[in-house]
């Protein structure tokens, strides 16, 4: 297994970010080993819940989660704000990094993950296939 570590900067976008990583390193399957850092902002998609929310910051990402492969990504997280308040959920673009996000990858080679739409949820589910 393959691991990669990343730092992200002020100003760079969290899923934009991981996204384009997993397009330039070719990644086929991979998973957030753990993720921590600082945002200015977050956009979360809560349960059952068709738009995003905008959480203020400053806010610190306690934990982020996922898999993630050139084919697509599905990140959940969790922040803090400066109370101490706990939001998670889906992480979708707009979650701003205010000082760092510092994030641990594994690549697992053997897999390769793509998603195809699910008749009985109506989102891209995820689909696992084996990769020579």
């Amino acid at each position: 297994m393959q691991t990669y570590c990343l730092r992200l900067t002020p100003g760079q976008d969290l899923k934009l970010e991981l996204q384009a990583f997993a397009q330039a390193q070719v990644l086929e399957a991979g998973v957030i080993l753990t993720g921590l850092g600082s945002l200015t902002q977050a956009l979360l998609r809560f349960a059952a819940v068709e738009e995003a929310s905008a959480i203020a910051g400053p806010l610190e990402l306690i934990s982020l989660t996922g898999t993630l492969s050139r084919h697509g990504i599905h990140l959940h997280g969790a922040v803090a704000d400066a109370q101490g308040r706990v939001y998670g959920g889906h992480i979708m673009p707009g979650c701003v990094v205010r000082t760092t996000a510092e994030i641990a990858i594994a690549n697992l080679p053997h897999l390769r993950l793509h998603r195809q739409p699910d008749p009985v949820t109506g989102y891209l589910e995820l689909v696992v296939d084996a990769f020579p």
